[in-house]
Order: structure tokens, then sequence, then C-alpha cells
């Protein structure tokens, strides 16, 4: 299985937004700091929005900040409200089995149980928890006017491939 860049820049918003969290947060920033384009991020705001993660700010000020404490929004919210589906097989899509042995294998059984694992790992790490080191992350994003970024550190915020 294999997350998508949107949920990717939908963690990287709400990670960059708890690192900011004296103040709202400019699209043209994230994008700016990210690599991303900002048209891409519109688009990723709008479920951010409607899933009630991020919320907008208007006005001179204006810009967006998360809509609830970074406590309380967890990885797989995220993750669910961003992908499609979760189909790991052809077994998981009811409308569209193919395969002779759905009702006797026991492959989806084991890889229902499988995604349960995954998801209740993710269901157990908060945006606070992966974010919980505020002050590197501040200065990965060049949010305080750190120094630039080690190597290392710059790879683990590339977009992905």
């Amino acid at each position: 299985m294999r997350l998508t860049q949107q949920t990717s820049y939908s963690i990287r918003v709400l990670l960059y937004c708890q690192a900011n969290n004296e103040g709202t947060s400019r699209i043209r920033d994230i994008a700016t700091t990210y690599g991303i384009s900002e048209l891409h991020l519109f688009k990723i705001m709008h479920v951010l929005v409607e899933s009630g993660f991020i919320e907008t700010i208007r006005g001179r000020n204006g810009g967006i900040r998360l809509a609830k404490p970074a406590s309380e929004i967890t990885v797989g919210a995220v993750v669910r409200a961003t992908e499609s589906n979760f189909f790991l097989t052809d077994c998981f899509d009811t409308t569209n089995r193919d395969c002779p042995l759905v009702d006797s294998c026991g492959v989806n059984r084991v890889l229902s149980e499988a995604l349960r694992a995954f998801f209740a790992v993710l269901d157990s790490y908060t945006i606070a928890d992966v974010a919980s080191d505020r002050g590197q992350l501040r200065g990965l994003l060049d949010l305080g006017g750190a120094e630039a970024l080690h190597p290392l550190m710059a790879a683990s915020f590339a977009t992905p491939s």
C-alpha cells in the first residue's frame, strides 16, 4: 500500500500549522517551504477544511491554522480523509469482485486484519505526537530564522517520487 501525495502534503500542512501555531500560516509560504504549487495546495486545503482539520482566517492577517488542537487530530483521521480507498486487493471492492475464491479464500481476512492493524497504529498518533519537537520543526521549516537544513533533515521533507 502506498499513500498518495495528497496525504503526504496534507500531513505536511498540518505539521507546518502546528509548528507555526502562534499565528496564521499562508499558503504561499507553505508552498515555498515544501516546493509544492499553490494551486495544488488549494485543492488539498479544501479537503482539510471540509474535514475540520484546518480553518481559514480572512483579512489582512489572514491565512490558515489548525481548527482544533493538534492533539485531537490523529494521523489515521487524516489518512482516511485524504485517501479515496483502501482496497488492498480486488477482494476489498465488493462491486467489482471477479475472483471465484473470494468467499472461501482466507487472504481477504488476513489483509482486513492487517488494514485494521495499520489504522490502529495511525490512530494511536496525533499531529501533536509527530510534531513533538516543535522547536526542531520550526527550524526545519525556517519559521524562526534557523540555520540551513542538514542534508539528512532536508531529505525527510523532500517531495516523494
